[in-house]
């Protein structure tokens, strides 16, 4: 295919989920060409189409590029803005005013962002234009050594965070129609808890984590109602983009250093775990590198047993999406995400495993309509995860949660049922976990009536975890399957080395917590 276009020069940097002029490799590359430079954001019907995404997700990506977009116009630039495929529209901008490069950062997300990304490539291929992709949050293509990664992963942590050019050199190119959510289809999302997008909440909840809200996190984060505030809350910022993990890291480990030095070993501790957290999750990014296809298969091939597949409007799925499943902690932390957008790591746990347990579903279609919820989606952590408490992973005991004993170990005064499950607040504490074993006189007090003002549980727990378990061991003795996931072959992708570059100082929202470039200071995040 020939293309006949004007032969500019034009530099584009393809914004994806790394929204943000901080600590962006590809932004600098482009700006070292000297030639003008196109900020581009595309959106993609198709990709908003998918099950997991959601009008939540959308509004989050609303907000954080219009703040992307701003941070740009006060360095002479501007958001330019797509609505197609994404090799498509690199055709018809390269038509029309001649791209000579499009920047990138590595993407480390689904399958279909994966073929995406193989798609434009091979147009680029064609077309002559240079495609750069630049590494981030520490993940390595074609790479499966888990200590050297380790390794690098620190050194690529203790590497100096890039700063926001001053100015950038601006394009002719217009810059194009905002679109709303009804372009694709996207249906009103109720979610007023929401966190909201953009750069300067990022900042704000990393600022404010390390100066306060993080004392708790080693003993609170567990907890649903306590990790609302004891949480960084950063997960949707890292997803999205609006803040780096270098950045991230770094600020917790200037914080943790400050710590030491004051004798606080409390909070240096809940900041050790936030690290250890925030490696492991760069590890299941870079596990997921190679096995993009997660999302809609199994781990280990065909599993043990046959879940049943479901679809939207199954009265077990509806339930429990809706938190309705008269498990009163199960049915607070469903209605608590679908009113905010977040739950903390245990609570995922428990109600992706009820659902492939007790409800006895094929995790695929259960894990898609929970993917949708989270305004933080990130794939490589959730399908996993998914994959993990349904049994499909390979793990040698089955995670099977027994929903009564979760509520009373994470929930014991039964503080964040009532306020999620308000039919039960006047319910005592003794029974609220319970409520079908609460006696028919303090039932009748609080005003309950099971199947009318809160529903009948769904299944018997007990029964139900011992049939899932028979069923499991059962099919593991006919297969006898072998429980060590073999990793597939790594994807097949170009890799760039990063450009070095000589960075501009900061302006608007630069991350500035007075931190030394953890090169000079010898100090590596630590595992």
């Amino acid at each position: 295919m020939f293309y006949i276009c004007s032969m500019t020069d034009l530099h584009v940097v393809w914004f994806k989920r790394d929204l943000r002029v901080h600590d962006h490799a590809p932004l600098l590359a482009a700006m070292a060409s000297g030639a003008p430079v196109l900020p581009l954001y595309i959106f993609e019907p198709d990709f908003w189409a998918q099950a997991e995404h959601s009008r939540r997700q959308f509004d989050f990506l609303m907000e954080s590029l219009q703040s992307l977009d701003e941070a740009l116009k006060a360095r002479g630039s501007a958001l330019c803005l797509r609505v197609g495929n994404a090799a498509e529209v690199f055709a018809g901008l390269h038509r029309r005013h001649g791209l000579a490069a499009i920047h990138a950062h590595e993407e480390t997300g689904s399958q279909w962002t994966y073929d995406r990304d193989r798609t434009v490539q091979r147009w680029a291929l064609k077309a002559g234009v240079a495609f750069r992709e630049q590494p981030q949050n520490g993940v390595v293509r074609r790479h499966n050594d888990v200590e050297a990664w380790k390794r690098h992963w620190e050194a690529f942590m203790s590497l100096p965070r890039a700063k926001a050019p001053e100015s950038l050199p601006p394009s002719d190119v217009p810059p194009g129609e905002w679109p709303i959510a009804e372009d694709f289809g996207l249906p009103q999302d109720r979610c007023p808890g929401r966190q909201p997008g953009g750069r300067a909440e990022g900042v704000e909840l990393l600022r404010s984590f390390l100066a306060a809200r993080g004392r708790r996190y080693r003993t609170d984060m567990a907890s649903p109602q306590a990790a609302t505030g004891a949480c960084s809350r950063l997960s949707p910022h890292f997803a999205f983009g609006t803040v780096s993990i270098r950045e991230a890291c770094q600020g917790v480990m200037r914080a943790r250093t400050d710590l030491e030095l004051d004798g606080d070993s409390t909070f240096a501790a809940s900041l050790d775990a936030f690290l250890s957290r925030l490696q492991w999750h760069c590890n299941d990014m870079q596990k997921f590198e190679n096995q993009t296809s997660l999302s809609g298969r199994n781990l280990l091939g065909e599993p043990d047993v046959q879940r049943d597949v479901l679809s939207d409007g199954d009265p077990r799925l509806e339930a429990w999406i809706n938190g309705r499943t008269g498990f009163p902690f199960l049915d607070a932390c469903m209605r608590s995400l679908n009113q905010t957008g977040w739950l903390n790591h245990r609570a995922r746990a428990i109600v992706m495993a009820f659902a492939s347990q007790h409800l006895w579903m094929d995790w695929r279609h259960p894990a898609a309509r929970l993917a949708a919820l989270f305004t933080d989606f990130e794939p490589a952590i959730h399908y996993p995860q998914a994959q993990l408490q349904s049994g499909a992973s390979g793990s040698a005991i089955p995670r099977i949660y027994n929903p009564v004993k979760q509520s009373l170990d994470h929930d014991r005064d039964g503080t964040f049922i009532r306020r999620w499950v308000p039919e039960l607040a006047t319910l005592p504490t003794a029974h609220i976990h319970a409520p079908w074993d609460a006696p028919k006189a303090e039932l009748a007090d609080a005003g309950i009536v099971l199947g009318q003002t809160y529903p009948m549980r769904i299944v018997d727990h007990m029964a139900a975890a011992r049939e899932a378990r028979d069923r499991i061991y059962s099919g593991r003795a006919t297969t006898l399957r072998s429980h060590d996931a073999m990793p597939e072959a790594p994807r097949s992708r170009r890799s760039n080395p990063v450009r070095k570059q000589k960075p501009a100082a900061p302006r608007q929202l630069a991350f500035d917590l007075r931190l030394p470039d953890m090169a000079d200071s010898g100090r590596a995040p630590s595992a």
